[in-house]
């Protein structure tokens, strides 16, 4: 595969806004986990809420879209001058040259959630609800390409929690095809009852803090997050060496139990970039904090990098940002690239004895020059993306 340049990117966690607060983040081993304080969902567990979030306004011409989701998307999009870079492209290439790429897996359903809170007497919604520009999977890209005011192509990815990670693979495959010339690719998750009560349904939520891969693990902590990336052709330090797909469909809501799926993206992300799996410093694992994940995946890294290559998760710093987390993720990737640090494992205190590979608890530094990202959603949707220097 033909490189792609990160020519600006930007994220927004429970760590905090910008990429300058969530790398101190990473190189504390600081959580930003807290105490579920969602009024509408008063489960006993742990959240990664943004801060901010319901202060952000919306500027009026695109008042209709005004959810969590957008908030916290605007809120994403105003970091590290990203949206101030995406206008000097929009200059360069044209605005309909410019495509946007977004996963989210709930989008707005949290005014959907208000809404049938005040249903009038008849059962009907009030009449201020919108469906398309708020919870219909579309009106993340479509606020973000109207905020950026681009006008190339522009839909969203759901997946599960690859969805953020496989919108690089479709940019790419836009870019190289020519139907435009850069992408504003990312993901936003915000949080909301359903995503608690689901998975809370599912016996998968934790009542502590979650615990990536140790002994005592029991279940995950959801998070909200956004990531937002431009990718161009032009050459800068940082790009996308290459990614891999897979649809393993084992199980609705559990991973093949060997990680074949995990394997074969692994594997493909590997071939596209022309890379043994020697050449990979770091791996940073989708490390859900669920038993059958983390075994699962542990299986999938040991079957392709064998056990001496170092790897982590970060969701025990920010919880499972779900549709959001393969950007956010992958901005962390990027970090790690620019900066020289390996994060560690919040939250995790004794590694499970039945995982084989090289787990980090403790951040550390070292110099990095190419570094995987995986991202595994439920259905088997799984994607790894390889993020390096610049060839």
């Amino acid at each position: 595969m033909t490189p792609l340049f990160i020519t600006s990117y930007t994220m927004t966690s429970a760590l905090g806004h910008g990429k300058a607060t969530n790398l101190s983040a990473l190189r504390q081993d600081k959580s930003g986990l807290r105490p579920n304080d969602l009024a509408e969902a008063p489960l006993p567990t742990y959240i990664g809420r943004v801060e901010g979030v319901e202060t952000v306004t919306l500027p009026e011409p695109l008042s209709r879209y005004d959810c969590r989701n957008n908030r916290l998307a605007q809120l994403g999009l105003e970091q590290d001058d990203f949206a101030t870079t995406v206008a000097t492209a929009r200059k360069r290439y044209g605005a309909h040259r410019i495509a946007v790429i977004l996963g989210t897996s709930t989008s707005g359903i949290q005014a959907t959630e208000q809404a049938y809170r005040h249903r009038d007497d008849s059962g009907a919604l009030p009449k201020s609800f919108i469906f398309e520009t708020t919870q219909s999977m579309n009106s993340l890209p479509e606020f973000v390409r109207h905020y950026l005011e681009l006008e190339g192509p522009a839909f969203v990815i759901s997946t599960a929690c690859s969805s953020s990670a496989k919108v690089f693979a479709s940019a790419q495959r836009l870019i190289q095809a020519g139907l435009c010339d850069a992408a504003v690719v990312g993901g936003v998750d915000s949080l909301c009852s359903m995503t608690l009560y689901g998975f809370n349904a599912l016996q998968l939520v934790s009542t502590e803090p979650c615990r990536p891969c140790d002994r005592n693990r029991n279940g995950i902590s959801i998070g909200e997050g956004a990531g937002f990336f431009l990718l161009e052709k032009q050459p800068s330090p940082l790009a996308l060496l290459g990614y891999g797909e897979s649809s393993d469909a084992y199980h609705m809501s559990t991973p093949h139990p060997e990680g074949l799926g995990a394997a074969l993206a692994m594997e493909q992300a590997l071939a596209a970039a022309g890379l043994a799996a020697a050449q990979i410093d770091y791996i940073n694992m989708h490390g859900t904090s669920s038993r059958s994940n983390d075994s699962a995946e542990d299986k999938g890294m040991q079957r392709i990098f064998g056990t001496a290559t170092p790897c982590s998760s970060t969701k025990g710093a920010t919880g499972h940002t779900l549709g959001a987390a393969g950007a956010v993720e992958a901005a962390f990737a990027c970090l790690c690239l620019e900066h020289g640090v390996i994060p560690g494992m919040c939250n995790t205190i004794t590694p499970d004895p039945e995982l084989g590979s090289a787990l980090q608890l403790k951040a550390t530094e070292r110099p990095l020059q190419r570094v995987m990202s995986n991202s595994f959603g439920f259905g088997g949707n799984n994607c790894s993306l390889i993020f390096g220097v610049a060839p």
